[in-house]
């Protein structure tokens, strides 16, 4: 950072002198002055020995002493007769640091700056890096590294801020990355999940006549991370198979059928419990209200936007599909357990048919049928 620098012209000979000889030239003129030892300097609430002397009324300081006390040098040119005060090193901005796998890396139009989204672990768990010119990439080596050679999977450590824009997700400015090894991704729903001595392991397959075949196993331990796509964590237990996922593993993979590799981060793309954002809530408000049949609408007890949404498991959900792509949806769902979204009225005649229900894919948002009433 350039040091702050401020000029002081002098006018007088001995600065705070509480005497001075009187010139012919007018420059140099007799003052008098009164120490007031009584009343106490501070700067930023920490007191100095600094006191005052008050000439005609106004409080003066000891140039060099104040000059310290408030964070500069001071130096002194003979030939210019000029007081120099010259900042001292400022303190170095405090940057937030993240470290996480890039789920997104695009260019911006302008000054060949990109835009990388980054999921994992910090103070930020999501946030918009802006790299630009002026961000400094390195690989782990210390190595230059070129943010257009940046890909989806590879994790990094990033300096950003100190300001972040209070946007959701969060934006800043990229000061520092470090770029390390390339994680393999696969977007997938889970076939089936256990908890081991070490940690977790997940497992994703394919069913064919019935029969579920493994293709492929992660083995997740402490330093694997779980979490929504909006940077929330999720507990481990909460999954389960059915589950869709993105997953950062590898790049080791050992040669054994089906393969293993290390799980890096585990980012949950369907909602699961407990974790369906209020904006998100009230979509499905808005997608079910437009669902509502006209002719059950005067029966409705339930507000618009006070209905109940939640999310359920589809395996044993007692569910009419209608049209056929509803049907065929609503068993690919159900085919592996996967969640549901379910939006709930509540209507003058529960206690004869029970309350109006509807269900939706969160992939799709596509409704996929109505609960059964009695």
């Amino acid at each position: 950072m350039q040091k702050k620098k401020l000029l002081i012209l002098v006018t007088a000979v001995g600065l705070l002198g509480t005497t001075a000889a009187v010139s012919a030239g007018g420059l140099i003129s007799k003052v008098n002055g009164v120490l007031h030892n009584e009343i106490a300097v501070s700067v930023n609430g920490t007191d100095t020995t600094l006191h005052p002397v008050y000439i005609n009324g106004k409080a003066y300081l000891p140039a060099r002493d104040t000059a310290a006390a408030l964070g500069y040098n001071l130096n002194w040119n003979t030939a210019g007769k000029e007081i120099e005060l010259t900042g001292q090193k400022e303190e170095a901005e405090k940057y937030i640091q993240s470290m996480g796998v890039v789920v997104s890396v695009n260019p911006l139009e302008k000054d060949g700056a990109y835009r990388i989204e980054l999921l994992g672990k910090g103070e930020y768990s999501w946030i918009i890096l802006i790299a630009d010119k002026d961000t400094i990439l390195t690989d782990e080596s210390g190595q230059a590294f070129a943010v257009k050679d940046l890909k989806v999977g590879t994790r990094i450590t990033a300096e950003f801020g100190p300001m972040v824009a209070m946007s959701f997700p969060g934006q800043s400015h990229a000061h520092k990355i470090v770029v390390g090894s390339e994680s393999l991704v696969k977007e997938d729903v889970i076939q089936s999940i256990e908890k081991t001595d070490d940690g977790w392991q997940v497992r994703f397959g394919e069913t064919k006549d019935g029969v579920a075949t493994p293709t492929l196993v992660l083995n997740a331990g402490k330093e694997t991370s779980v979490l929504t796509s909006q940077g929330e964590s999720v507990d481990f237990a909460s999954l389960k198979a059915g589950t869709k996922v993105t997953a950062y593993y590898g790049p080791i993979m050992t040669k054994s059928i089906p393969p293993q590799s290390p799980l890096h981060y585990l980012v949950v793309s369907a909602p699961i419990a407990g974790k369906l954002a209020p904006a998100a809530a009230q979509e499905y408000r808005e997608l079910a209200w437009s669902n509502v049949p006209e002719s059950e609408k005067s029966h409705l007890t339930t507000k618009k936007d006070e209905a109940q949404v939640s999310i359920i498991e589809s395996k044993n959900a007692a569910i009419i599909a209608v049209t056929d792509a509803q049907k065929k949806k609503l068993a690919e769902i159900q085919a592996v357990n996967g969640p549901l979204i379910e939006v709930r009225y509540s209507t003058d005649q529960d206690a004869l048919l029970g309350p109006l229900t509807m269900a939706f894919d969160p992939d799709t948002k596509m409704l996929v049928g109505f609960f059964q009433r009695m």
